[in-house]
């Protein structure tokens, strides 16, 4: 009789997945996966496709073929709504907001992870302090650690990073690998890019390679 986790499906799968503009293929047919506990890392030049990989998984572009299932059920948006945290190159927050009211309006909207409150995770990425800070006041590392604020916030188990090093000095890049070790222990499952600039988390990961057209 084989056990609940081998039994369990991915917390993300794709199978088939393409993706063209203007004509021309920019990936696929790509079939990947994520497991809980577990990163899969895409690398790849610039515009071999990665950031549209993730805008496609986390809905915000759609495929032209292929499929994507989230716990093995089709990806809806509210699915992937309950289900992915994305963090883009934009950050997605209000710059006329401070750091705090930022993340108490997304707390209120996407729910928090049990036992973290905004405050704890302002500290958590290194702005305590910061709090009264309006957003378009800070530099772009600390609104990338914003964003990582937000996202060790929010409760989603399935982590859509796009270069999540960007912008990062070595304690952020840091921080990052810390944020993600502890996420994959909780049980979550990460998927994250890089042009191969960057560090690497260290922690049980896969790789997948973009090129032109892959």
């Amino acid at each position: 009789m084989p056990d609940s986790d081998s039994a369990r499906p991915p917390l993300l799968e794709a199978h088939g997945l393409c993706f063209t503009r203007d004509d021309e293929p920019v990936f696929g047919p790509l079939d990947l996966s994520v497991d809980t506990g577990e990163a899969l890392l895409v690398q790849g030049d610039n515009g071999a496709g990665k950031t549209t990989l993730l805008r496609v998984l986390a809905g915000l572009l759609r495929a032209d073929h292929g499929r994507v299932r989230i716990d093995g059920r089709e990806a809806t948006p509210v699915e992937r709504a309950g289900v992915i945290g994305y963090l883009g190159h934009l950050p997605g927050l209000k710059a006329d907001l401070s750091t705090l009211e930022n993340l108490e309006h997304l707390a209120g909207v996407q729910g928090r992870r049990r036992g973290q409150l905004p405050a704890q995770a302002l500290e958590a990425v290194g702005l305590a302090g910061y709090e009264d800070a309006l957003v378009r006041h800070l530099s772009a590392g600390q609104r990338k650690r914003l964003g990582l604020a937000r996202l060790w916030l929010s409760p989603a188990p399935l982590w859509l990073l796009d270069e999540p090093y960007a912008n990062l000095d070595l304690g952020g890049i840091e921080l990052v690998n810390r944020m993600i070790q502890a996420h994959l222990r909780l049980g979550g499952g990460v998927l994250l890019t890089t042009h191969g600039a960057y560090a690497e988390p260290p922690v049980r990961t896969r790789l997948l390679h973009l090129g032109r057209g892959t």
